[in-house]
């Protein structure tokens, strides 16, 4: 069993999710207009559509990920769907490229005239598309990036059926630069004491950037910054830049293929610091083929944040769960049954299909007819379970990514089933968990006068509160307006 977990862990802290409900009133919906009453729903189907990668570089995550989306609908559909209705999945393969990604969303809306678009891949199609869908009032449920054109508070009308669920690349980077001084004492971070960031140019690298900085005028850490092409095969130029200031961790401010990159290069010039990383390159099968090639040594580890728990009783349930459903779907399709146990995208599309199919739930519970304007109606109603997550609310229009996040490393040799895992370094944390001893008084002041959100000490949930932040450690004493601890 402890083997077992050990891999199963190594999977899901790949994933990132959580965000708490809110209790601020409904004013979202009033001018929403979608550009028909309802689409995509026949007697027998309900017709969602995605675009995602599934050739080329980025297959190893579009196909995984489809895959779980798919063994959600399964799931549900064997169950009897919406009355009677059975989820369809109509997909197109846009190689990780924003304007075929563009031209499919389209052809989806308008041609093949889906009800929504479910699981929409990729920061470069996601990014493309955004306007198109809030033009035509057509819901998106996950986007499977963290771009920084999801993030909302008090969404209005059509921008508000965006429903955004993964973390998002700015307030990711604010954990990262707080991980990366945060001291080493019970993993709570990497202990530097002089900062480097290199960051890709694209919309990835410059959402985790933009965010290190925000965090960086609180923190005020020495920083040394550089910024690299993300198609660049050689990063020496800046690694160097880094060694020489004598930088003693790096925030690498990218995704998958470029991280490949920069440890290589990191490896090659001699560098020996940590790396923390965002939730998307938390891969065993990646980061375990850089200790194979040395990239990752013992004292040159990579760090990824990570926002799913399975440690806990509901977590290993939800994982049962999915474990099931995938199963299912795997043997269905002429697939082992066990090929995407315990893979993290698999999970993450797993969890995008199962935020819809618990709207449709909300929608019969309700005895409402299934058309856009219930649909929005629900998704700001309800208060949603992330499977092996916490819960996500998009009352008042709010979208807003994951701040409360993880820690985790790959382990440097293989375990008894012949496989790299990783390995929990800290469990979920938000910033004011991780920033107070950091913080002097002056800048722990003005973050509590900003006056956002925080979580509540009784519920755990994210509410609005009168004099609090998510940097501020003394956020737990503040007045909280939330009706579920009162």
């Amino acid at each position: 069993m402890k083997k077992f977990l050990s891999l199963l862990l190594a999977a899901a802290m790949l994933c990132a999710l959580l965000v708490g409900c809110g209790s601020k009133s409904d004013d979202s919906n009033g001018d929403y207009k979608p550009f028909v009453e309802v689409q995509g729903v026949s007697d027998d189907t309900i017709l969602v559509g995605n675009t995602a990668a599934t050739t080329g570089a980025y297959a190893t995550v579009g196909v995984p990920f489809n895959a779980g989306m798919e063994a959600a609908f399964k799931a549900y559909n064997d169950a009897g769907g919406f009355q009677g209705k059975s989820i369809v999945l109509k997909h197109y393969d846009d190689g990780f490229d924003g304007a075929q990604g563009m031209t499919y969303t389209k052809q989806l809306v308008e041609t093949d005239k889906v009800f929504a678009i479910v699981g929409h891949f990729g920061t470069n199609t996601v990014g493309a598309t955004l306007d198109y869908l809030k033009e035509k009032g057509v819901p998106m449920v996950y986007a499977a990036t963290g771009i920084d054109d999801l993030y909302q508070e008090g969404a209005k009308g059509n921008d508000a059926v965006i429903y955004s669920v993964q973390p998002i690349y700015s307030a990711e980077g604010r954990v990262l630069l707080a991980r990366a001084v945060a001291p080493k004492a019970d993993g709570m971070g990497l202990g530097g004491t002089k900062v480097g960031v290199i960051a890709t140019t694209d919309d990835a690298g410059a959402g985790l950037l933009a965010g290190v900085k925000r965090e960086n005028e609180d923190l005020k850490a020495q920083l040394t910054v550089q910024e690299v092409e993300a198609s660049a095969t050689d990063f020496s130029a800046a690694v160097n830049v880094l060694k020489n200031a004598g930088c003693d961790v790096v925030i690498a401010c990218m995704n998958q293929n470029p991280l490949a990159t920069l440890m290589n290069t990191m490896r090659d010039v001699n560098y020996n610091v940590n790396v923390v990383t965002s939730y998307v390159n938390a891969s065993a099968t990646t980061l375990g083929a850089f200790v194979d090639s040395g990239a990752i040594t013992d004292s040159r580890m990579v760090y990824c944040t990570a926002w799913l728990d399975v440690t806990t009783e509901a977590g290993m349930a939800d994982y049962t769960t999915f474990y099931t459903a995938m199963s299912a779907w795997e043997l269905a399709n002429g697939e082992s049954g066990s090929t995407y146990a315990l893979n993290s995208y698999a999970m993450a599309g797993y969890i995008a299909g199962s935020i819809f199919v618990q709207a449709l739930q909300a929608v019969d519970k309700a005895g409402l007819e299934l058309n856009y304007a219930n649909f929005a109606k629900i998704m700001e109603e309800t208060e949603f379970s992330i499977p092996m997550g916490g819960t996500i609310s998009y009352a008042g229009g709010d979208r807003l990514g994951v701040t409360a996040l993880a820690l985790n490393c790959v382990s440097l040799s293989k375990n008894d089933a012949g496989v790299y895992a990783l390995t929990p370094v800290s469990p979920i944390l938000s910033l004011a968990d991780v920033v107070p001893a950091m913080y002097p008084a002056a800048a722990m002041q003005a973050a509590a006068d900003r006056k956002v959100k925080g979580w509540c000490p009784l519920c755990l949930h994210l509410k609005w509160t009168a004099d609090t932040s998510i940097l501020n450690p003394m956020a737990k004493a503040g007045p909280w307006s939330c009706s579920t601890a009162s």
